[in-house]
């Protein structure tokens, strides 16, 4: 098939056309994010079985006429693994496309793992090793190589085919429309949006701090997060994790003990130096936000642990009668979030077809409005 490079606004047109008159397209994209905060968007890769085409973002000034296309809510767009394919999406526009249908959510219904890659599902569905010569080629350069455009290209002809025989097998198994919550919930604007004052959550190894030291790396947190988006920089360009937990446990009150901490360069004293110390100094006479801000206790107690051992045998039940791996359901970690948190909160059980499958009947245990017993060997689920 040959693959069309679209670099002209007469190209570009021509290949909206095609793309109106299209049921669904395969999409992905290639970006830069190595040096910025915000991917840099370099190329789009569009496919249906019958055409492939690579947009050049770089090159066409102007993009609104594709966006208007791709927003059309009666074409499917499939992607794989697409929070960052529509995270610049939603950069560039400010509106998310939909419907949308993700071949890596889609997977763990037919059997896959949780989170799949889309070379190993290439290799299992279609028996194709795909080429990865070009995994970390500089898509920003123009012009391309012919062997950079094909690659990408190859990206969206598999996974046109890819779409295809997922899309049938889980219709065969009735199980196509388990995924229509979770496939709207990825338009949800929400999800792209980074708060800085959520940007502590992400830090590894902050169970280790309490008190003056926990508030300090959470401020600090909040301060790099918001500083990097308005710079379009990456967070460790400004300041390393490791850094923010030197700082957060030496507590700098100057300018001058901040120059003394290791690691520090002298262009982050001498730039932000002023800032860090006013943040730290406030932080210190303010309480840290709760580790455990979901309701879960760092340690279960003994009921609790049972609790979430009767919820695992239920999730089981329901993972064999549906021939599903049980942590693809459900992991231990949802459990106990929904156990402390019931039906607030984040919990993979609270959505989608593993509300359906499972997570509104574990919820009515819960609330003790469903009971439990056992009857010919076998547990039964009733109304109480």
């Amino acid at each position: 098939m040959a693959i069309e490079y679209i670099d002209t606004p007469a190209k570009l047109s021509e290949i909206c056309a095609r793309i109106k008159a299209a049921p669904w397209i395969a999409l992905d994209t290639e970006f830069l994010r190595e040096k910025t905060y915000y991917p840099k968007f370099c190329l789009l890769q569009i496919a249906t079985p019958d055409w492939v085409a690579c947009v050049d973002p770089i090159t066409l000034a102007q993009l609104d006429e594709l966006f208007d296309v791709l927003y059309d809510g009666s074409i499917i767009k499939v992607l794989h693994s697409s929070r960052q394919d529509l995270e610049i999406f939603y950069q560039l526009t400010g509106k998310l496309p939909s419907p949308i249908f993700d071949t890596q959510v889609a997977a763990p219904l037919l059997g896959y793992q949780d989170n799949p890659g889309y070379a190993m599902l290439v290799s299992h569905l279609l028996n194709v090793n795909l080429n990865k010569a070009h995994t970390r080629a500089d898509w920003s350069k123009r012009p391309l190589s012919e062997a950079e455009i094909q690659y990408a290209a190859d990206d969206v002809i598999y996974l046109c085919k890819i779409y295809q025989l997922m899309r049938d097998k889980l219709s065969a198994l009735g199980r196509l429309d388990w995924l229509h919550p979770d496939f709207s919930e990825l338009s949800n604007p929400a999800l792209y949006e980074v708060l800085p004052e959520h940007a502590w959550r992400k830090i590894k190894g902050k169970n280790k701090l309490t008190g003056k030291q926990l508030s300090i790396i959470q401020a600090l947190a909040e301060w790099r997060e918001s500083a990097a988006q308005s710079e379009n920089r990456p967070k460790g360009w400004l300041i390393r994790d490791e850094l923010l937990f030197d700082i957060a446990k030496l507590q700098p009150e100057t300018v001058a003990d901040l120059s003394q901490i290791r690691g520090i360069n002298e262009r982050t004293v001498s730039r932000y130096g002023s800032t860090l110390c006013k943040i730290i100094n406030a932080a210190k006479n303010r309480p840290p936000i709760p580790l455990h801000e979901d309701g879960r206790p760092s340690k279960k107690t003994q009921q609790q642990e049972a609790i979430v051992d009767l919820l695992t045998a239920i999730v089981r039940i329901r993972a064999e009668e549906n021939a599903l791996n049980p942590n693809i359901l459900a992991t231990r970690k949802d459990l106990e979030s929904l156990l402390f948190n019931n039906d607030e909160g984040d919990c993979a059980l609270l959505h989608g077809w593993r509300y359906s499958m499972a997570g509104k009947e574990l919820l009515g245990i819960l609330r003790g409005e469903l009971l439990l017993g056992i009857k010919e060997d076998n547990l039964q689920i009733i109304a109480r």
